[in-house]
Order: C-alpha cells, then sequence, then structure tokens
C-alpha cells in the first residue's frame, strides 16, 4: 500500500503545506498515542525538537493530540535526536517523537517516532498509525485528557550519558576542537560536553533565530567550519546537522571527512580492541568501494542496505552489527545509543586522536578512497527510471563498469530527484558514466 505520510525518515515536508500542518500533527498525536496505548499504566510520550520556528506550532498540535487521546506529555526543548531516542527509554515512555526535518531548510519540519525501546518505527508500526489516521479519533473522557509538563535537566541527562562512550582514563585537554551545531538542536549540549571533557572549544553555528537552521553551516555547508579551522590552527572540526544524527569531520588542514572514513576508523578501533561484532559494519550501497575493500584486508565485511539510516539498523539488528552509518555522516553505534548520533561519533573520534598523538590528516585517513561522482536530476513528475531509454543507457553502463566499479541510481526518499551515483578505478570513466546517464533522465522528464 501506497503510503500517504511516513517516507523513508519518519514523516517529513514543507510546513503549512501537505502533511506538515498543525492539523495533521495533531492527528498523528491522536493517531500515534492511541496506537500506544496498551496496558493498565500511565501513559506517556516525550517530546523534543531542534531549533526551527514551526517547531512550536507543530509541538503544540502534538500536544494536544496525544493528551486528547489520553497520554501525558514531557516535552524537552531543543535537544538532538538521539537525546530524544535515548530519553524515551530512560523514562519508561511508551513513544518518543522529535520535530524536524534533520539537514533539510528551516521552511520544512518532520515527525519522527521513536518506540519505546529507543528505536525508530518498524514499518509495520507506520503502517497502523497510518490506517488510525483514516479513522475519527478516540477521544477520552475529560477526567482521563493527559497532562503536559516541561523538563528542565534533560539536556544535562544527554550529556551526562553520551559522556560515558568515552573511557574514564581519556580527556581532550590540549585540543583545540571547531565545533559546527548548524545553529540547530545541539548549539547547546555538543559545545559542552566537549568542554566538559578538557578541550578548547571554538563554537560556531550556535545561535538560532528560528530561519538560520542549517543556512550556510552545519554538515551539508562546510565552508564556514573549513574556513575557521584553518584560522583558529585547530586540531579538528567537528560539523553536526540541524538534529544532530549525523557527523562530518574537518582535519586540521580544513580537508574534509566523510562518514566511510570515520566509520572505517571507529570500526578498526573496535576490531582491535576486540570489541566490533557481526564480523564488519553496515553501510549503504553509497558508501565508497575503497572502504569495502579496507575492510576485506583486514578479513571484516561491509554489508550494503539501502540508503536510509533505518536500514542500516534494521540490518545491524538482524546481524549483530554495533557500527554501521552512512556515507554522509550517520554513525549508528549500538553499544551507546539506538539511533544516528554525530555527538557520540565525534566523541569516539576524538578520544582516538587523543590516544594516537597523530594529526586528524593522517588518523582519519584510513583508506584511500575510489573515484566517485554523484549528481542529482530534478524531475515534475512521472517514473523517469521507467522509460526505456534510461533503461537502456543504465544497462550499458553497468556492462562497461563490470568488475570495474559500482553504479547506483535511485530516487530520492524526500524530494522530486533522481541521484546518480558511480564510483571505479577510472575517474574519466566515472564521470562519462554519469554524465550519459543524467542526460538520458533529462531526455525523460
Amino acid at each position: 500500500m501506497a503510503r500517504k505520510f511516513f517516507g523513508t525518515d519518519g514523516i517529513r515536508g514543507r510546513t503549512n503545506q501537505g502533511v506538515m500542518t498543525a492539523e495533521t500533527a495533531m492527528h498523528v498525536g491522536q493517531a500515534a498515542g492511541t496506537h500506544f496505548l496498551r496496558g493498565e499504566h500511565r501513559h506517556r510520550v516525550v517530546i523534543g525538537k531542534d531549533t526551527r520556528l514551526s517547531g512550536y506550532m507543530m509541538e503544540s498540535a502534538l500536544v494536544a493530540g496525544f493528551t486528547s487521546v489520553g497520554m501525558d506529555v514531557i516535552m524537552t526543548g531543543p535537544l538532538p535526536t538521539p537525546a530524544i531516542a535515548l530519553l524515551t527509554r530512560e523514562m519508561r515512555a511508551d513513544l518518543g517523537v522529535m520535530i524536524s526535518a534533520s539537514h533539510n531548510p528551516f521552511e520544512d519540519n518532520g515527525i519522527k517516532l521513536f518506540g519505546p525501546d529507543g528505536f525508530k518505527l518498524s514499518d509495520d508500526a507506520e503502517a497502523a498509525i497510518e490506517t488510525l489516521l483514516d479513522q475519527k479519533p478516540l477521544l477520552v473522557d475529560p477526567h482521563r485528557i493527559g497532562r503536559a509538563r516541561r523538563i528542565d535537566d534533560a539536556r544535562g541527562r544527554y550529556i551526562h550519558a553520551i559522556k560515558q562512550s568515552v573511557a574514564s582514563d581519556i580527556r581532550f585537554d590540549g585540543l583545540k576542537v571547531v565545533v559546527d551545531c548548524a545553529n540547530g538542536a545541539a548549539y547547546q549540549v555538543a559545545p559542552s560536553v566537549i568542554w566538559e571533557l578538557g578541550a578548547e572549544v571554538i563554537a560556531i553555528g550556535v545561535s538560532p533565530n528560528g530561519t538560520n537552521i542549517n543556512d550556510g553551516v552545519g554538515s551539508t555547508a562546510l565552508d564556514a567550519i573549513k574556513a575557521r579551522v584553518v584560522e583558529e590552527q585547530a586540531d579538528i572540526g567537528i560539523a553536526l546537522d540541524g538534529d544532530a544524527d549525523r557527523l562530518i569531520v574537518v582535519d586540521e588542514k580544513g580537508a574534509v571527512v566523510d562518514g566511510d572514513q570515520i566509520m572505517a576508523l571507529i570500526a578498526t578501533r573496535m576490531h582491535e580492541r576486540g570489541s566490533l561484532t557481526g564480523g564488519g559494519v553496515v553501510a549503504t550501497v553509497m558508501s565508497n568501494l575503497g572502504l569495502e575493500r579496507y575492510l576485506e584486508s583486514l578479513g571484516l565485511t561491509l554489508e550494503r542496505t539501502k540508503v536510509g539510516d533505518r536500514y542500516v539498523l534494521e540490518r545491524m539488528k538482524e546481524g549483530g552489527f554495533n557500527v554501521g552509518g552512512e556515507q554522509s555522516g550517520h554513525m549508528i553505534l549500538l553499544d551507546y545509543g539506538t539511533t544516528g548520533d554525530g555527538s557520540v561519533a565525534a566523541l569516539r573520534v576524538l578520544a582516538s586522536l587523543v590516544r594516537s598523538g597523530k594529526p586528524a590528516s593522517e588518523l582519519l585517513h584510513v583508506f584511500d578512497p575510489v573515484p566517485q561522482l554523484l549528481k542529482n536530476v530534478r524531475y515534475s513528475g512521472g517514473k523517469p527510471l521507467d522509460h526505456e531509454n534510461v533503461r537502456s543507457v543504465i544497462a550499458e553502463s553497468e556492462t562497461e563498469l563490470a568488475g570495474k566499479g559500482r553504479l547506483v541510481i535511485r530516487p530520492s526518499g524526500t524530494e522530486p530527484v533522481i541521484r546518480v551515483m558511480a564510483e571505479g578505478d577510472d575517474a574519466g570513466q566515472v564521470e562519462r558514466v554519469v554524465d550519459r546517464i543524467c542526460d538520458a533522465v533529462r531526455d525523460a522528464v
């Protein structure tokens, strides 16, 4: 059945349009609340948000929805997505909600749901909530309406929890770290936790005004942090996205280090200590072939999934893996949390930097990536990948790359874009293949 509300990462869209209205948010609260009303205990939901202007509106609407079906609500204010997953489990809540559109501009917003175990909802649970959204809500009697309250110590709880991901003998004294919080959900917690562990912190992207989230800062706009790292002669730069579930690193020379290298570093250190489980790492089809070859050289595997951290997580749980992620910076370390956590991953990188005594440019160049090129083609409707000529060009390209590289073509799960990625040992060949397919898609649309 086609989904009307849920996409690859919860519900997301432009605010006050389509599925992302206050009315829809209230109905989501009613439907999700009804779905999780199980047992005779007093039911509870934890709601967090990033720093978008529309967060106030969406939060109020969700509170109305949940309380109307008998759920108590705990509001945390701005906190990273992984903090909400953590607090949902720690506070014995029945459900967790994060109001965020991650790395999208402020005009967008989204609703991410977590079950009582702190994990994102399964496809079956989302389908059940979708069904309830088409039904009249089961409103409770007046004396059973839920109560709502804000808690003031959520930030401290999360900081304390993620510090446990670093060994007690590790301090960051002597490190100068630039931290870019994208004017988003981690603008208070990320600089604080790194400072508490001893580093000198230069914080940017920590002045949210409701409309500047991800605007020229953060993990998807790296020019600001690259320049600041070089200017400050810092040891490393840490860039998070709007809800702080992803991490991109900048080394002391201002060079960008993506999620593949971060995964390789973390997995290598854990493998050396005997704490890596599952016999390898889980990543998506977008991860570089160089990462796969590197892991194979260590006797480890790279398990690939569809794009989306939820698919990475599903495979990790199935196969007993404790390290997974995406090239874009989602790092899932199941020993320390139930979802991607950019701050935890950053602490692991900083701890390795301290232990090794090496500069970031050396430490984080774990493998040589093969040439990889990704281009996007926007379209206005239809299914361009079903066009006969497009299929023919893709088949020819796959034959050309056979044994020498990989080709990944997929529609985006969040916007009307076809993503065309190719990689291989011959950079010129990779570029020709990508351009040829993009041209065919453009002709089709």
